[in-house]
């Protein structure tokens, strides 16, 4: 989801909340040719018919459901809620 969250970014989320369009959601990516995908964020855009349309904020890099086609409502997992930059160590 860059250039909106960052490595080390943490998130506040969610569980069982209601899916929101245009806010950003925890989901389970269906399983692709080269095994299983992890768990991403994605933002959700609109409601399909057989699930939720959900688009990467970054269209150069990554997979969304222009990919993979909509994702079912039981592979959405939470709606992010907050980001926590990451915090930065000082040096002595």
């Amino acid at each position: 989801m860059e250039p909106t969250y960052v490595d080390g970014d943490r998130l506040l989320v969610r569980y069982d909340g209601t899916p929101r369009p245009g806010r950003a959601h925890v989901i389970r990516l269906p399983d692709g040719p080269d095994g299983p995908r992890p768990v991403a964020v994605k933002r959700l855009t609109r409601r399909e018919g057989s699930g939720w349309w959900a688009e990467r904020d970054n269209p150069r890099e990554g997979i969304d459901s222009w990919l993979v086609g909509a994702i079912p409502d039981e592979d959405v997992l939470a709606v992010v809620l907050a980001r926590l930059p990451r915090l930065r160590r000082r040096r002595r």
